[in-house]
C-alpha cells in the first residue's frame, strides 16, 4: 500500500507539470484524438509545419502548436527551423516537426519487437541465415495476398500498379504514397511495423521488396529503408520493365 501510495503521489506531480507546461487544453483524454490525427500526419508527410498541419485538419496553428509542444516535452517529435530560400523575412522562421523513433513507438506497432528479435536470433543461430530468409517471405506472404486482393482490376502499367498497392499498404498501416519521377516513378512507406527488428534481419527488407516487385510488375530497388536510419522506405521503380534473361535475344 505504501508503494501504490507513493507511485500514485509520482503520478499526480507529473501530471501538475506536464499541465503547467502544456496547458489543460492537452493535458487530458481529450486530446489524444487530435493528437494521434498529428502523428498520423507526420507519418504520412515525413514533416510539417504548424501551419501545415492545422490546414490539414481545420485547426489554428496555435491550437496544433499546442498539442506539438506537449509532444516535444514527451520526446515524440523534435523541430528545427524551416530552411527559407531568398531574403528571410520579418518575425520567427517557422519550425519544422518531424517525429522520433519513441514518437514512432506510439503508433502500437512495434510492441513485440524484443520477442521478433530474439526469436530471429534463434533461428539464425540454430538454422542459418537461409532459414531467417524464408522464415522472412513466409511472413510477408499473407500481405502480399491482401494486397493483390485491393490490387485487383488496376491494370498492367507499373506505376498505376504502385498507386494501387501505395492505396493497399496505407491500409494495413504503413502510410504509403506513389508519385512520378523523372525516371520512373517511386514508392514511399512513411512507416515500417518491423523496423527495429530489420536494423538486425534486412532479411526483412528484401522479402519486403520482392513482394513490392511481384506486386508492381517490374524490377525495382530500394534506395532507403527506415531501418537503416532513414525517414521514409523509397522504392525505385524503372519507367520500363527490365526485360527477364529469357526474352533477351542474343545474337552470334
Amino acid at each position: 500500500m505504501k508503494n501504490l501510495a507513493a507511485y500514485s503521489e509520482r503520478k499526480r506531480v507529473t501530471e501538475s507539470v506536464a499541465g503547467a507546461v502544456v496547458g489543460p487544453s492537452v493535458a487530458g483524454p481529450e486530446a489524444r484524438p487530435t493528437r494521434d490525427r498529428v502523428t498520423q500526419l507526420l507519418l504520412e508527410h515525413g514533416a510539417a509545419t504548424a501551419a501545415e498541419l492545422g490546414a490539414e485538419l481545420g485547426l489554428s496553428s496555435a491550437a496544433i502548436r499546442r498539442h506539438l509542444d506537449a509532444m516535444l516535452v514527451d520526446g515524440d517529435v523534435v523541430a528545427r527551423e524551416q530552411p527559407v530560400r531568398g531574403q528571410r523575412g520579418r518575425g520567427r522562421p517557422a519550425k519544422v516537426f518531424r517525429l522520433t523513433d519513441s514518437g514512432r513507438l506510439r503508433c502500437g506497432t512495434h510492441t513485440y519487437d524484443g520477442v521478433a528479435t530474439a526469436a530471429l536470433r534463434w533461428i539464425a543461430q540454430h538454422h542459418g541465415a537461409d532459414a531467417v530468409g524464408a522464415f522472412a517471405a513466409e511472413q510477408v506472404a499473407a500481405l502480399e495476398a491482401r494486397c493483390r486482393a485491393a490490387m485487383e482490376g488496376a491494370g498492367d502499367d507499373p506505376m498505376a500498379r504502385a498507386e494501387a498497392l501505395a492505396g493497399a499498404l496505407t491500409a494495413e498501416g504503413y502510410a504509403a504514397n506513389a508519385s512520378t519521377i523523372a525516371s520512373g516513378g517511386q514508392l514511399c512507406q512513411h512507416h515500417c511495423p518491423v523496423a527495429h527488428v530489420a536494423a538486425e534481419f534486412p532479411q526483412l527488407c528484401e522479402a519486403e521488396t520482392a513482394v513490392i516487385s511481384r506486386l508492381v510488375g517490374t524490377h525495382v530497388q530500394r534506395l532507403a529503408t527506415i531501418a537503416h536510419g532513414d525517414e521514409v522506405c523509397t522504392t525505385h521503380i524503372p519507367t520500363q520493365p527490365i526485360p527477364s534473361a529469357s526474352s533477351v535475344r542474343t545474337d552470334r
